[in-house]
């Protein structure tokens, strides 16, 4: 439904002398009926690349197709007007007519341009069909304003969808929502998108919005692709120690990459031997960052050392509801442990700390995520 090729876009930036690439050179697809999700901090590239190709940014170089349409191309010369390209977008502003009631707002985009030849009675049956998606249809005649955040938001999805589009493009729609709320609309907007085969490209920084509404996600980092996956890969597998910090929590521990043994690689660190289920992007003799959720680690009383296991002692925890955090010392190394809540150890206890093979990752050695680890 969605193919972009080479896609580039650069700005100008007095302070480092020169352009700068918002979007560099990326390829992405995305297939019909999917709910794919552009992920990454403030300043990645992700709404930029969401706004080439809704029409709003001219690109400096590549291609945009939508439904083997042409919207974009710098070696053909095309670049359709974004009114023409049939695209549904919501912001993270509702961006609503406070002046008119809701009818009237979702009936607006059938009233302007060359949609304000749609006849009274199919823009009547169009708004009530997409006000009854979104469970707004009570409400038709109040007044946008009275609507709650919640409301307003659906309101805007309604108007997106009125135009029956080839593509619907979400700018982090739930992000001035408080956290209850938050997650109730995302449980709807993926209801919405499944029972409605809409494709969706969804642009958050989010990560658990990504990970529970996505069924695929493109990690995005300094204006280019990290990697593309479904939500388990990305976060069990992930391809370099950015993806693997960004996407949720992890521990880092510095190591140097031994040999092979059996299914496993034996990893040397600063505290011992690591035994790690999989390595990326790394050879005996390289450096590397040992990647390890805190939910994998398994924490018990007591001072064991084996293989994968060893000594620490509990410097703080955190009581969360439904989990215990604790920061343990392992010699040179601090890591980040997550128990259930019943499993309860004062700050000062001796226990043994073990990593399980299998949810053990080397990963490509960097100093950023290095500097990290330290601190």
């Amino acid at each position: 439904m969605l193919r972009v090729e080479n896609l580039a876009k650069a700005f100008h930036d007095e302070s480092r002398s020169g352009r700068v690439f918002a979007v560099d050179h990326i390829d992405l697809q995305v297939d019909e009926g999917e709910f794919f999700t552009l992920l990454g901090p403030s300043g990645c590239g992700k709404t930029t690349t969401l706004r080439c190709i809704a029409g709003l940014e001219s690109p400096d170089a590549g291609e945009i197709v939508v439904d083997d349409r042409v919207m974009y191309s710098g070696t053909r010369k095309v670049a359709v007007p974004a009114n023409d390209r049939n695209l549904g977008m919501v912001f993270q502003s509702y961006a609503i007519w406070p002046h008119m009631n809701v009818f009237d707002n979702v009936a607006f985009p059938l009233r302007v341009g060359k949609r304000r030849r749609t006849s009274k009675a199919e823009v009547t049956e169009r708004v009530e069909r997409a006000l009854a998606v979104v469970e707004l249809d009570q409400l038709a005649g109040r007044f946008a304003t009275k609507l709650s955040g919640g409301q307003q938001q659906r309101l805007a999805l309604a108007r997106a969808l009125v135009i029956e589009p080839a593509l619907l493009l979400l700018d982090e729609p739930l992000s001035n929502l408080d956290a209850k709320l938050r997650e109730s609309l995302r449980f709807e907007l993926k209801r919405l998108q499944r029972e409605q085969g809409i494709t969706t490209v969804y642009v958050t920084h989010d990560q658990s919005e990504a990970l529970s509404m996505s069924n695929k996600v493109a990690v995005m980092h300094d204006g280019k692709v990290s990697q593309v996956g479904d939500p388990f890969e990305i976060y069990l597998h992930p391809a370099n120690a950015f993806v693997a910090d960004f996407v949720g929590t992890t521990n880092f521990i510095e190591g140097v990459v031994e040999h092979r043994d059996g299914e496993a690689w034996r990893v040397r660190t600063p505290d011992g031997h690591v035994m790690v289920g999989k390595v990326v992007d790394t050879e005996p003799g390289d450096r590397c960052m040992v990647s390890i959720r805190p939910e994998h680690i398994e924490v018990s009383p007591g001072a064991g050392i084996g293989l994968n296991t060893f000594a620490g002692e509990i410097r703080t925890r955190l009581f969360t509801g439904e989990a215990m955090m604790y920061q343990v010392q392992l010699g040179s190394a601090q890591l980040s442990c997550r128990t259930p809540a019943a499993l309860r150890y004062p700050s000062g206890t001796p226990v043994s700390v073990h990593l399980p093979t299998r949810h053990a990752i080397a990963l490509p050695w960097t100093q950023d995520r290095a500097m990290a680890a330290a601190s």
